[in-house]
């Protein structure tokens, strides 16, 4: 086997591995602390890439691609948050009923879509600046993909200081760990659910930026996604950030290297294999999380 090809497969992995980073933390935030099963989770990644569309005409150049980031992380909140005060909140407690409404939502999304910006997807051009590869240990390391493993990166250490360095990130900690004792001692478990939506519709949002710099941005877009981000939360343990970080990259290894030896639809049977014989020695993930919102 050519050391260079394999390498280059484990870059392809891990730059797999970032983007579901950033499609399952959303996922994991959600049900860890809410037990709420976000089927209209794709279809906030998918207005994520056409906002980044619709940025880059407005703000073109080096900057299109900051100021997209940027609109797609507040779209895709505010998004959350109406998702979640209209219908999530009303049906939180009736977990068969929220996957059918959240599934119908995203039924309903995906043909605004198409009636707004045709079947046929539209495509994002990348600045110049993302343009080229860049050569490491003699390999040559695509800038787009570099991109990706860095905004993945960055979106987890800023996740990860939220949560354990802030007020904001003590509630929802509190709240994921017992939300009625958390409740009696005054804090408000409806406000810390919004924002914990929402935050992960935003991260959604950022993640639809990042897939419309790797192909057009269609209808179905998140759909493609949406399965592989849900083996991701499982995987990782449930509520888990870090599991599900780690998830991501186990997952987007395998995949990855899976393809050295069999074509890519076969690679993603295996990758499924690997999950089920994972959780069967770890069926509570990578990272166990303990927390009375699981336990119950």
């Amino acid at each position: 086997m050519d050391i260079g090809f394999l390498i280059g497969q484990i870059f392809n992995g891990l730059s797999v591995g970032s983007i579901y980073i950033l499609a399952a933390l959303g996922l994991a935030l959600s049900f860890g602390l809410m037990r709420v099963i976000n089927m209209a989770h794709g279809e906030i990644v998918m207005f994520g890439g056409y906002v980044a569309y619709l940025t880059i005409k407005v703000v073109p150049g080096p900057l299109g691609i900051p100021a997209a980031m940027l609109a797609a992380l507040v779209v895709g909140g505010v998004l959350g948050a109406v998702l979640e005060t209209t219908i999530v909140r009303r049906l939180a407690e009736r977990p068969l009923e929220t996957l059918l409404a959240t599934w119908g939502v995203s039924l309903i999304a995906q043909q605004a879509a198409r009636d707004l910006f045709g079947a046929t997807g539209v495509s994002v051009t990348a600045p110049p600046w993302m343009a080229g590869a860049i050569d490491i240990g003699g390999q040559s390391m695509p800038v787009t993909r570099l991109f990706i493993m860095l905004v993945a990166g960055l979106a987890l250490g800023a996740l990860a200081l939220l949560l354990t360095k802030t007020r904001i990130g003590l509630l929802v900690r509190a709240a994921n760990q017992d939300r009625a004792t958390a409740a009696a001692i005054g804090v408000n478990v409806r406000h810390v659910d919004m924002f914990v939506f929402a935050l992960g519709s935003g991260v959604a949002g950022l993640a639809g930026v990042i897939l419309a710099l790797l192909g057009p941005v269609t209808p179905t877009v998140g759909q493609s996604y949406i399965v592989t981000a849900f083996l991701v939360v499982i995987l990782g343990g449930l509520g888990s950030i870090a599991g599900t970080a780690i998830a991501a990259i186990l997952i987007g290894l395998v995949s990855a290297l899976a393809q050295i030896f069999v074509d890519v639809s076969f690679s993603t049977v295996i990758t499924l294999l690997f999950v089920i014989l994972f959780l069967q020695f770890r069926p509570q993930g990578v990272v166990a999380v303990r927390s009375r919102a699981l336990d119950d």
